[in-house]
């Protein structure tokens, strides 16, 4: 198991960034796939963006070109830059981490995740 811990989180205003990042402990997160996760108040978890190691990363289309997946193996810890954000973003970030194999079916579903951070309050104003 990987314990997941976010921070970085925030109340910011419409168009600010924020990084969260995600430090991770008790395994190497270089055979992990990570992932960001959201979940605004009645509303489902929804994918916000994936790392595979050394391979591509995904991003919902809501976020692509202003959102930034990217991670440190050294520090064991995943970022997740946030720029130009939107009132739409507010949210509960939640950091995710899944032990390779993955498909690309696989990487955006929030079941396929099996370790969770408890998660960070995004909350952006306009």
């Amino acid at each position: 198991q990987v314990l997941l811990v976010e921070s970085g989180g925030g109340l910011v205003q419409a168009g600010d960034s924020l990084r969260l990042s995600c430090a991770a402990s008790r395994r190497a997160i270089y055979s992990y796939v990570m992932g960001w996760f959201r979940q605004a108040p009645g509303k489902e978890r929804e994918f916000v963006a994936a790392s595979i190691p050394g391979s591509s990363t995904y991003y919902t289309d809501s976020v692509k070109g202003r959102f930034t997946i990217s991670r440190d193996n050294t520090k064991n810890t995943v970022y997740l830059q946030m720029n130009t954000l939107k009132p739409e973003d507010t949210a509960v970030y939640y950091c995710a981490a899944k032990f390779l194999p993955i498909t690309d079916f696989q990487v955006m579903g929030a079941g396929s995740y099996d370790n969770w951070g408890q998660g960070t309050q995004v909350t952006v104003s306009s």
